[in-house]
Order: structure tokens, then C-alpha cells, then sequence
């Protein structure tokens, strides 16, 4: 396993194809600092149970969906809710790093280093063929893994830091998964926001077409 984190962190390919984008200073601290207190104790946090295997099986984190339409993830559908005003302007500040436009941002709050997420890749058909996931982390240092689907022995490894960006760029999302394991000695809770661009179902009124922002 290769931790890039020893590496340049800017633009770090991962194959021909793939590359994510890692800023650990992206927000100055005390920005940080104050998005963290409003994630913690502003959004809406629940407890969401998702399909595995045909049962139920309730995730280990909690979540807020925030954006235009619904989103449904392994059997569950998230109530969209209005972005918030500080979500609003961390949406602006990431569009400009992305060059991408974003409509909908989902919360994950990992209370502490008990709650974890799987192997997985974003790529449900509402978010199109290629989608461009931007991803905030604010609170205790994680770290993120990444497998390649066709090899899970090629795998890569960073510590997310407060504060920092992670942009997942060109065919990441189809060509590899990613995953947020257990550090059972973590005692803090993190707060991750992932920004991306979700396509309203044909014949919905907020039914736009994705673009791409022009330098």
C-alpha cells in the first residue's frame, strides 16, 4: 500500500484515467473551527439503515442529505433539506478549487473512531456517468483508503486532516473505491461533506443540466 500522503499533495494520479487532488490546508483554522461547531451542533444528524444482502443493517455514522432532489443509497432514501447558509458559501470556495458546479452535499458524522464506512464508490446513476465527488473533512484526522476494483492489492492511503479538501477527479468513482475504516483509538468525532452534482429525475422542476465551470 502506497501512503501518498508522503507524496506532493496536489494532483496525485492514480491511473491513466484517475486522480484525486488532496489540499490540507484548505480552510484556515479558525474557518475550520467554526464549521466544525456548526456541523456538530447545527445539521440535523439521524441514524439511516440501508439494504445489505436483503436486510436491514443500520450504518455506523450518522447523516444529513442537503440539496434539490431526494437521494437514494442501497435501498434508503434521504429527505432532501435546504443547504444551510455556511454550507452555501463552503460550496462556492470548493466550486472555485474544482472547477465543477455542485448542487447537493451529503453530512456524514463519524462520532468517533468506532464509526466507519465500507468499501464503496460513488457511483449511483443520479450523479452520471463520471461523477466529480469534492470532500471536506473537519475534526479528528481519519484515514481514507483507496482499492482498485479490477485489483484490491493496488491500493493507496492518506490521512485526512481538519480543515483539508479531497477532490476525487476523472474515472475514480468507476475505476475505484474507497473506504473510512475503524481507528478505535479516536476518541473525537469527524464531520465529512461531500459535494457533488445529483441530476433531478426527467420532468422535475429543478430538472438542470450539469456544467462545467469555465476559467
Amino acid at each position: 500500500m502506497t501512503n501518498i500522503s508522503r507524496q506532493r499533495t496536489d494532483d496525485i494520479p492514480l491511473d491513466d484515467h484517475s486522480s484525486i487532488v488532496y489540499c490540507k490546508d484548505f480552510l484556515s483554522p479558525d474557518h475550520a473551527a467554526e464549521l466544525l461547531s456548526f456541523c456538530l451542533n447545527e445539521l440535523p444528524w439521524i441514524q439511516s439503515t440501508i439494504k445489505m444482502f436483503g436486510k436491514p443493517v443500520t450504518i455506523p455514522r450518522l447523516n444529513a442529505w442537503f440539496g434539490s432532489e431526494p437521494y437514494s443509497y442501497s435501498g434508503t432514501r434521504f429527505t432532501a433539506l435546504p443547504l444551510p447558509k455556511p454550507l452555501e458559501a463552503l460550496k462556492l470556495s470548493v466550486e472555485k478549487i474544482a472547477n465543477e458546479s455542485f448542487n447537493s452535499v451529503l453530512a456524514n458524522k463519524y462520532r468517533d473512531g468506532h464509526d466507519c464506512m465500507g468499501w464503496h464508490s460513488d457511483d449511483e446513476r443520479s450523479l452520471g456517468e463520471k461523477p466529480q465527488i469534492a470532500s471536506v473533512s473537519l475534526g479528528a484526522d481519519r484515514r481514507f483508503l483507496l482499492r482498485k476494483k479490477n485489483d484490491h492489492a493496488d491500493k493507496r492511503e492518506l490521512l485526512l486532516a481538519h480543515g483539508s479538501l479531497l477532490l476525487m477527479c476523472g474515472e475514480c468513482q468507476t475505476q475505484w473505491q474507497h473506504s473510512l475504516p475503524r481507528m478505535r483509538r479516536v476518541q473525537d468525532s469527524r464531520i465529512n461533506l461531500t459535494f457533488r452534482f445529483s441530476t433531478p429525475k426527467p420532468g422535475s422542476l429543478t430538472n438542470i443540466s450539469r456544467r462545467v465551470k469555465q476559467n
